[in-house]
């Protein structure tokens, strides 16, 4: 990608103006340790030196994300709060008393969870939230409806992974969270491209030009076409007149 400074200097101005617009005094974001959040981070504290909070949310969780989380932190300076969800998971489930629920929905609960607790912030602080969805995933609908899309602004969606990274040796994350395999912490030992089926690199490479081995490429315009809905507004029934 061309022009990093420039590009990462244009998302930090569209941070500001988008945050100025809505009357609001800063930005709020998950800390998880992963590449996406680290960027993020990155990108907010330049906007909101004074005025940007991440929040670690362990949930059941593997102890290596917070630790991550917690460095980004330190080589931002940046402004922190810790909230453990593992007992309000536990609850939620135990209340709703599912038989045999699916993995998916279970793991699912996590990000809705974290959602409301960076809104509870936000509305706190009269902060906005910022969400750390890239291209990639936003394409194929690799994220969880209403839990990590349930936020006011995406600054890295029109960026695809190989771009992320890019962005964090730009911003000067630290080599652990650069080299960390890809994942979104639902369960213990979850890889990204395990659970997509492909890789990253083939992924961003159909993105751009359209190309890539027949079968993905079908997989990637299926996962597409069914993700659809997670991308629009809820459809409204419009009645008919005679």
């Amino acid at each position: 990608m061309e022009k990093i400074e420039k590009i990462c200097q244009d998302i930090v101005e569209w941070l500001r103006v988008m945050v100025n617009n809505a009357g609001g005094k800063g930005l709020v974001f998950g800390l998880s340790g992963g590449i996406d959040s680290a960027v993020v981070a990155g990108l907010s504290k330049r906007a909101f030196p004074e005025s940007s909070l991440g929040i670690i949310m362990p949930c059941h969780s593997n102890p290596e994300d917070e630790e991550h989380g917690l460095l980004v932190a330190k080589v931002l300076n940046l402004e922190i709060e810790r909230v453990d969800l593992s007992k309000t998971f536990d609850e939620l489930v135990e209340a709703v008393n599912l038989t045999n629920p699916s993995k998916l929905a279970l793991a699912n609960i996590k990000p809705r969870l974290r959602m409301t607790t960076l809104y509870y912030f936000a509305q706190n602080y009269n902060y906005l939230v910022v969400g750390s969805s890239n291209r990639s995933e936003f394409a194929i609908g690799y994220f969880t409806k209403h839990g990590d899309s349930g936020v006011d602004l995406l600054p890295l969606a029109s960026f695809v992974k190989g771009e992320i990274y890019q962005m964090a040796e730009f911003l000067n994350i630290p080599r652990e969270i650069i080299e960390k395999p890809p994942s979104a912490g639902l369960w213990e030992n979850q890889k990204d491209e395990d659970e997509m089926g492909f890789g990253y690199d083939v992924l961003d490479n159909y993105i751009l030009n359209k190309t890539g081995p027949t079968e993905i490429v079908r997989k990637i315009e299926r996962m597409s076409q069914n993700s659809q809905h997670k991308r629009k507004y809820p459809p409204i029934f419009i009645p008919k007149f005679d």
